[in-house]
Formats: structure tokens, sequence, C-alpha cells
């Protein structure tokens, strides 16, 4: 679009199906290589992409010509075919339905940046429900705690 200037900087969170711990580290780097694939060929940018074995974190540059909804639907449904395809886990994978996703200002990119390289040391003292919940409270997002989780089966 002509004559459009956007700095959409959006921090995406999502989960494996039942927040089962999945995501191996054997093969977690390719996943994001992966990931960050398919949000460039849509042309966005990945700005850092890390995550646990149950859940990853994105934070991106959003482009105004496709919606987030689109976006993480096209993320999540390859991403979840590349790894049945690869044969990485046992029976078939997929990812929770839903995400969070969150605005930043560019100031706060480079904190968001830090967070997202350092997943490792966030999860040592607090899991990824207890993270996610705060992120929502943080930013005052309403929402009903039944609906947020499925269980874990």
């Amino acid at each position: 679009m002509a004559n459009t200037y956007t700095q959409l900087h959006i921090h995406v969170v999502f989960a494996v199906q039942n927040r089962k711990s999945l995501i191996r580290p054997e093969w977690a780097n390719d996943l994001y290589k992966y990931i960050t694939g398919i949000i460039q060929n849509h042309k966005h940018r990945v700005l850092q992409i890390n995550g646990m074995p149950d859940h990853v974190h994105i934070l991106l540059g959003l482009r105004p010509s496709q919606a987030l909804s689109e976006l993480m639907k096209q993320v999540k449904q390859d991403s979840s075919k590349w790894i049945n395809q690869q044969g990485y886990v046992r029976g078939k994978f997929s990812w929770q339905t839903g995400y969070g996703a969150f605005s930043y200002s560019k100031s706060q990119v480079p904190q968001v940046i830090r967070y997202i390289q350092n997943q490792k040391d966030h999860h040592k003292t607090k899991s990824f429900q207890e993270e996610y919940l705060e992120f929502l409270k943080a930013f005052q997002i309403d929402f009903n705690e039944t609906y947020i989780f499925k269980d874990i089966i």
C-alpha cells in the first residue's frame, strides 16, 4: 500500500496441544528456522524466536497486509505438518488452539528480545501457565481461566 507506514511489534506466544513437552532440544532450532521461514514468506520480520519444550515465543514486525490471525493460522498449520512429516514425535503433533499476542513500542523491543532469549532462565521458577497468566494480567486482558488452557490428558 502506497503511503502506508507502520511499526507493529507483536510478541506471540502459543503452546503445544495439552501443553505437553514435545519440542526436543535436538530439533527445536530447526523448528524455529522453519517458523521463521513461514513468517518471512508472508513478508513479516522475525525479531526473535525461542521457546521451551511446551511452548514458543515469537517477536515479529507485522506488516499491515495480513491479519495476525491469518498469519498464526499458517504458522501453526504449516509447522505442525512439518513436525509430523519429520517424524519428530510419536503420534500426531498439534498446537493448542489459540495464542496470546501482545504489542510493544520500538523502545521496548530490546527488552522483549532479551526476555525471549532467556526462556530457560524464566522457566526455572515459573511454569508456562504462570507466565501466560502474568502476560494477560499485565496487559489487562479480560479472561476466564476456565477457557485459557485445556486440561492435560
